[in-house]
């Protein structure tokens, strides 16, 4: 269990937080710092924000041509469809080209910068839109809050690490200015702070399955899922039940023979077909694949693939960051942290942007920029390092009580607006909307009642009226 897992981890932590707390410099009120922002995503958009708004000199690093992160679609895929292999050339994103949002947009966008529709050619008004219009809203937002000035496109962070007096050395290379593709630029920068906002949608978690490295059929994860024409005509095993798991599998039910889905979540003694879909059966687990290519699954039933379908997760993966072993990533619980952001014996020159999942991202990511910030420069107190690590245990302590996986450590499905509130708290600013909490729990019934047309038919058209009101402020 979680805290039994990690119990040796925090004492020695706790220790070591004792020991080096002279090594770590306070920070002066009204200071200005200068500040790298790992990643021009949707996180590292609004840090640099938010860290300008405070008075810090900001740099973003961003490792391809464009602001946006992991709402680039490419449809090119890895040379490892199973997203093992080391040595594999990466593709930074897992979109595919389906997707539309599963939040309407009056929730999705920052708080301040409201996501509404816009006329246009390419512009996409429906209230789910597609993946094209998030990146159009992203790209909007650094133009009109003047960001693009601040990121350095086509530099990659390959090393972090700490120096003496809470300093840290970010090394990168930077593409040159010329026609030869493996030309690049070392660079090597101090820091006062860095902000690490590199996103968690690109490092596959892949599912333990008895017998599989027998197994004669083609495996692959999500992360390299973009259209259903490769799966034509054949039968497919999908491991999952999240968002994406549920559109894939009818984005495949369109062209393949069959496809089998297998969730932990479900839990029938029998497997049965998906209402509405021919070619679509629900199973339990799977319990072993064999090397005539059969996969049985716990209810007892099989099934012939040609295709096991990973839709099992990502791995948080930081390959830049060296902290001498204060922040470790373990079973995908990134830690020790202070409420999801801070380590606290490298607070606040380190911290974290954008780690919990099952949350509405961008508005949680404007608030925990916005605390970062405002603790960078004083103006908002941390506690000390003591508390600050018995506030991780306790928290700890209550999931290994709960029985919640180390691996849901930042699943903040069930208390997000609590945490979102407490931080807007720390930082001043008003707490969540009312209505942006009903949509939200709205739109998540709606969406298990009617996962097929949830997207186009809704019955919430009362908070969309309160929502626009309160956007009228900010046109």
């Amino acid at each position: 269990m979680l805290m039994s897992l990690l119990s040796q981890s925090r004492m020695d932590l706790t220790t070591l937080t004792l020991q080096r707390l002279s090594m770590t410099p306070m920070i002066n009120s009204s200071s200005s710092r200068k500040v790298a922002v790992i990643g021009a995503g949707a996180a590292g958009l609004v840090a640099a924000r938010e860290l300008r708004r405070e008075g810090h000199k900001v740099v973003v690093f961003e490792r391809g041509q464009k602001v946006g992160g992991t709402w680039i679609y490419d449809p090119n895929i890895e040379s490892d469809t199973l997203g093992l292999e080391t040595s594999r050339a990466i593709v930074h994103t897992s979109l595919y080209d389906s997707l539309r949002t599963n939040l309407p947009r009056e929730v999705m966008g920052f708080r301040d910068y409201p996501f509404v529709a816009k006329e246009g050619k390419d512009r996409d008004t429906r209230r789910f839109p597609g993946h094209r219009e998030v990146l159009l809203y992203l790209d909007d937002f650094a133009r009109d809050f003047e960001l693009f000035e601040l990121v350095r496109f086509e530099t990659e962070v390959f090393h972090i690490g700490m120096v003496e007096e809470g300093k840290w050395i970010v090394r990168s290379k930077k593409r040159a200015p010329t026609d030869r593709e493996d030309s690049l630029i070392d660079i090597d920068e101090v820091y006062d702070g860095v902000v690490v906002c590199n996103g968690h949608y690109t490092e596959p978690r892949i599912a333990e399955i008895p017998g599989i490295d027998s197994w004669p059929g083609k495996q692959m994860h999500s992360h390299n899922y973009r259209v259903p024409d490769p799966f034509r005509d054949q039968v497919v095993v999908l491991i999952g039940s999240s968002s994406s798991a549920s559109d894939i599998s009818r984005d495949i039910a369109s062209v393949a023979k069959e496809v089998h889905i297998a969730a932990r979540s479900f839990t029938d003694e029998t497997m049965r077909k998906q209402p509405g879909y021919e070619n679509i059966w629900f199973h339990s687990m799977i319990k072993s694949a064999h090397e005539d290519g059969t996969i049985v699954f716990q209810d007892g039933s099989s099934a012939l693939p040609d295709v096991v379908l990973h839709c099992t997760g990502y791995k948080y993966h930081f390959p830049f960051l060296q902290t001498r072993d204060i922040v470790n990533v373990d079973d995908n619980c990134v830690g020790p942290l202070y409420k999801h952001v801070f380590p606290p014996l490298l607070a606040p020159w380190l911290s974290f942007i954008g780690l919990p999942w099952k949350v509405i991202p961008f508005p949680l990511f404007e608030l925990q920029s916005k605390w970062v910030a405002g603790v960078l420069s004083g103006r908002i107190v941390l506690p000390s390092q003591e508390e600050m690590m018995e506030d991780v245990k306790n928290f700890y302590s209550k999931l290994e009580a709960a029985g919640v996986p180390k691996r849901y450590t930042h699943n903040m499905g069930d208390y997000q607006f609590e945490y979102d509130d407490w931080l807007a708290t720390e930082c001043g600013c008003p707490v969540s909307e009312e209505w942006r909490k009903q949509m939200y729990d709205a739109t998540g019934r709606n969406r298990h009642a009617q996962p097929e047309t949830y997207r186009d038919v809704w019955e919430d058209q009362h908070l969309i009226l309160q929502a626009n009101e309160d956007f009228v402020q900010y046109k």
